[in-house]
């Protein structure tokens, strides 16, 4: 078989546009993680921590929507759904929460699959957006009415913490944005002019943020709680899940517009992505349950806070690496041909 050019993007099946994005939206998430226990006392790191957090889980939920287009339910998706998503997730809820109950000295900390704990919340989510994947492809209207059940949820403080539901429903519209996006608007994103456009977009992002961060509730960002429990008046929801959502996507596009589409050194770590995102939680968890974050109050300061970026950023650059990948892919990527019928096995490829 005649080998594929290396500079040829289906060399590998992976587009490296894609794969950057992805590795670049993990490493915002692993540095926004690392501040919120230091940034207390800082407007601009508060602002900042805003800005990442509007866009850079709807990003990485929008890209996972645009790749879940092709989800119909078949058999061979059922498995792939069920190993890459149903079984991280069970394995890392239980891990979790064992290291709540000993690193965290909570010896009565429940084990509970219904409740996700910190950031295994996506993977729940993941598993719910994708199995209702063929309803918002047969829909006329997916994403308005995804928008509307978002903000349902806001209004909805009895939501219930079971699967973080809250936070499914208001990231929903996200997911479905993806699912109807094509490969023409990320090229028309990737364009000169809109790629010049993103970074004065930012700027002025960040000097707004700078003016709202001691006036704004954190909570609005999180998405997982209503209107009502934030302080605000019921009929407020649909107005504010709207603003919060086309805030999300033009940052979400600017975010985007910038990312390079040509591979990169960290190209290759875009396969890693649910490596890092999974592992990095221990590592902040850690720093939090045994006092590092609190004993080094140098840590708030304008050079700590550089210390903690690049720190964070080296951790989940790390753990998005092919050794780590392959060390956890008996948990993240198993084949568990045992578990499955022959017949539905061989019933499709895998993606």
């Amino acid at each position: 078989m005649k080998s594929a050019p290396r500079t040829a993007p289906k060399a590998t099946g992976r587009d490296a546009y894609f794969d950057n994005a992805k590795y670049l939206a993990i490493v915002l998430v692993a540095v926004a993680h690392a501040w919120e226990p230091v940034m207390e006392g800082s407007r601009a790191t508060r602002a900042l921590y805003m800005v990442i957090y509007t866009f850079h889980m709807p990003a990485f939920i929008i890209v996972s929507g645009y790749f879940s287009r092709s989800y119909q339910g078949k058999p061979h998706q059922l498995r792939r759904l069920l190993t890459g998503i149903a079984l991280p997730y069970v394995v890392f809820e239980v891990a979790y929460s064992l290291f709540v109950r000993y690193g965290n000295d909570e010896p009565s900390h429940p084990i509970s699959l219904l409740d996700p704990y910190y950031l295994t919340w996506f993977l729940a989510a993941l598993f719910i957006w994708r199995l209702t994947t063929p309803l918002w492809r047969i829909v006329r209207w997916p994403l308005p009415i995804a928008l509307v059940i978002g903000a349902l949820a806001t209004l909805t403080p009895d939501i219930g913490a079971d699967l973080n539901l809250a936070r499914v429903l208001q990231f929903l519209p996200f997911f479905v944005l993806g699912l109807c996006l094509k490969p023409e608007h990320f090229q028309m994103l990737r364009r000169r002019e809109v790629r010049l456009l993103a970074v004065p977009f930012f700027a002025v992002t960040l000097v707004f943020a700078y003016w709202v961060a001691p006036r704004m509730n954190l909570g609005w960002f999180y998405r997982s709680s209503s209107v009502q429990d934030l302080g605000w008046p019921w009929w407020s929801g649909l107005v504010v899940i709207i603003a919060f959502f086309g805030c999300a996507v033009l940052l979400s596009a600017a975010f985007l517009a910038l990312v390079p589409g040509r591979r990169a050194w960290f190209t290759v770590l875009g396969a890693g992505t649910i490596s890092g995102y999974l592992l990095h939680g221990f590592v902040v968890k850690a720093g939090d349950y045994w006092g590092l974050f609190e004993s080094q109050k140098w840590l708030g300061s304008p050079i700590g806070l550089v210390v903690v970026t690049i720190c964070a950023t080296g951790m989940v650059t790390l753990l998005c690496s092919p050794p780590v990948r392959r060390a956890l892919k008996c948990v993240t990527e198993p084949e568990m041909t045992w578990a499955f019928r022959q017949d539905v096995a061989e019933a499709g490829p895998r993606r």
